[in-house]
C-alpha cells in the first residue's frame, strides 16, 4: 500500500511559516528536527490524517522565486473538513485571508485562501 505522505512547501523561514500554520490554522506541529543547515519541519491538519506538510526554507534565489506561487498561482493544497462553516468562522477569527465568499459546488462547500506568502489553498467539506 501507498499514499503521499509529505508535501513540500517552500517558505522564506521556518518559525514565522510555524506560527502561522500552528497558530493561525491550527494544525500541529509534528517535528521540527535541527539537521546540518537546515530542519525537518513538519506540520499536520489537528488530528487529522494523511498527508502532512513539510516546510521547506528557501535556500537559493530559484526556490526564493518560488515561495507562494509554486503551481503558476492555482489553489495548490486542499484542506478538507467535516464541518466547513466552524473551520471557516475560527479561520477568519485567527486572521487567514480568504480570497471569496463560500461556495456551495456540486462536489460539497468550498472557499479559496491564502497563507501569507500567498500559496492558495482551498477550505473543503466534501459531499463524498
Amino acid at each position: 500500500m501507498q499514499h503521499i505522505g509529505l508535501v513540500a512547501l517552500v517558505v522564506p523561514d521556518y518559525d514565522s511559516a510555524i506560527d502561522f500554520y500552528t497558530r493561525v490554522v491550527g494544525f500541529e506541529l509534528i517535528e521540527d528536527i535541527e539537521q546540518p543547515g537546515k530542519r525537518w519541519v513538519v506540520v499536520a491538519p489537528a488530528g487529522g490524517r494523511g498527508t502532512a506538510l513539510l516546510l521547506a526554507r528557501a535556500v537559493n534565489p530559484e526556490q526564493e522565486s518560488r515561495i507562494g506561487n509554486q503551481t503558476g498561482g492555482r489553489v495548490f493544497l486542499f484542506l478538507s473538513t467535516d464541518d466547513f462553516a466552524a473551520d471557516h468562522r475560527r479561520m477568519l477569527a485567527a486572521g487567514v485571508r480568504f480570497t471569496e465568499d463560500p461556495r456551495h459546488e456540486p462536489y460539497g462547500w468550498v472557499a479559496v485562501w491564502e497563507d501569507p506568502w500567498g500559496n492558495r489553498w482551498d477550505l473543503l467539506e466534501s459531499r463524498i
